[in-house]
């Protein structure tokens, strides 16, 4: 639902939108709308665009600028807007900024069109987990909701098609948090925070300060919801009036929810305690059921009811490309963990599993330090099969710790892992690495994994 505007307010103004992806689209689309005179600055050159997107710019009546980001056009702009992937602090970003011109993030632009209460979710990892759960459970409750951001579709969407939700649901990253201004959720959650994305930032205390801008708006009558089991997070307190919830995997001081005989415990102000069983949960490992508590909290906090939400609990298998089983060939199984770009998501995969692991690592580097990985690997992991950019740092990392060998590809590493794989044993891919070194994006990967192992059944 869109806010209220002055509908004279982009006529003939001259805006550039930086970054030719889905957001990038939307908002020329709805800036085109508008009556605004509108440039799409994109670095790739248009061979290596989506075709059809780059048709539907010129069908807009915007123009098309492709193979680099033109200075003079930036500064000739009365406005900037900005996509999510493309780095704030680049040149001619920087001398527009000095100029006076505004440069405004898509996810911020985007939430100064609507007034549906939102439900922003940020960490390092399981964003897109809790996200998916939490529009299911509205949705069961009988409630609409859009379901978006940084997980699917932009929350520009919801703008530009002025939808009607009773909540809108975002999963909001730490790029698109580093361009807030105004945006101001009714509840914010953080996840987890863990070193990610250092090719990026000057360093973590830059990245974790992000990631904590979601709830800086915030005011009296909002909640933030904080896993109490991540050291940074149990010392965030939020300004005054807004109501902090806090859950962890064990019973603690100041917690809301925590697991308690193999049931979510709920505790909230006023409400008599609930309870939830885990019996038939989907989802495997630990970090999931730290994700289920921050979700139960709120899913009670906007008034779900509780035999609403243990029945999402047990229905939800969770999302593509996250600790998902793909097959079982000879008494092993494969998973993908695909989405486990970073080192962390990656210890937290080796972490869910009891049975011996083959696992494979690898892609573009991000900065981090692969030790931690290492660590969770012993004791669990046979053999390591690297691959990508990255294979070379990780190979350091394992040595004379956990066997490892090379591949050039992903079918070599699948044929590598079965191959050194018992009955009994899990072949699991969780890279800890971008995957921009070999494919398109994590789903990418995981599309390209799933079809090796396919090829493994065939042959």
């Amino acid at each position: 639902m869109r806010k209220d505007h002055n509908k004279q307010e982009y006529y003939k103004k001259k805006v550039v939108v930086v970054g030719l992806g889905i957001s990038g689209l939307w908002v020329a689309r709805w800036l085109a709308g508008q009556g605004a005179d509108v440039t799409v600055s994109e670095i790739k050159p248009e061979i290596d665009l989506d075709p059809d997107i780059c048709a539907d710019i010129r069908e807009l009546g915007a123009e098309l600028e492709t193979g680099g980001h033109r200075k003079k056009s930036l500064l000739n702009a009365e406005m900037i807007i900005v996509s999510p992937g493309v780095p704030h602090d680049m040149e001619p970003l920087n001398a527009a900024l000095k100029k006076g011109i505004p440069v405004i993030g898509e996810f911020e632009f985007a939430s100064r069109l609507i007034d549906t209460p939102v439900i922003a979710v940020t960490g390092t990892n399981g964003k897109s987990t809790v996200v998916a759960l939490l529009g299911r459970v509205l949705e069961n409750a009988g409630l609409k909701v859009f379901v978006g951001g940084n997980i699917g579709t932009p929350l520009m969407v919801y703008a530009a098609e002025e939808r009607k939700a009773d909540y809108v649901v975002a999963e909001v990253s730490s790029f698109q948090l580093d361009t807030v201004e105004t945006f101001c959720p009714f509840i914010s959650m953080i996840l987890n925070l863990s070193p990610d994305h250092l090719d990026r930032y000057a360093d973590y205390e830059s990245y974790v300060q992000s990631k904590l801008s979601i709830f800086k708006n915030q005011g009296p009558g909002q909640y933030v919801v904080l896993n109490d089991d991540d050291k940074r997070l149990s010392s965030v307190n939020p300004a005054s009036g807004v109501s902090a919830l806090r859950y962890g995997v064990i019973k603690g001081e100041g917690r809301h929810s925590f697991i308690e005989d193999q049931k979510v415990k709920v505790c909230l102000n006023g409400i008599e305690a609930n309870y939830f069983s885990l019996e038939s949960i989907k989802l495997p490992g630990e970090h999931n059921w730290e994700n289920i508590l921050g979700a139960v909290l709120v899913a009670l906090t906007i008034g779900v009811e509780p035999d609403v939400i243990q029945k999402t609990i047990n229905e939800f298998k969770g999302l593509p490309d996250r600790l998902e089983q793909v097959a079982e060939i000879d008494g092993v199984a494969f998973y993908n963990d695909s989405k486990a770009t970073n080192v962390d998501a990656a210890v937290r995969a080796v972490m869910s599993f009891d049975q011996p692991l083959i696992l494979i690592s690898g892609g573009r580097h991000k900065g981090a330090d692969y030790a931690p990985l290492v660590k969770a690997a012993e004791g669990r992991v046979k053999r390591v099969v690297l691959l990508g950019e990255a294979k070379q740092l990780l190979a350091a990392s394992f040595e004379g710790i956990i066997p490892f060998s090379k591949a050039k590809d992903m079918e070599e590493a699948v044929s590598m892992s079965f191959s050194w794989a018992n009955r009994g044993d899990a072949v699991l891919l969780a890279p800890a690495c971008s995957s921009f070194d070999m494919f398109s994006d994590f789903s990418h990967r995981g599309r390209v994994f799933r079809a090796a192992v396919e090829r493994l059944v065939c042959g």
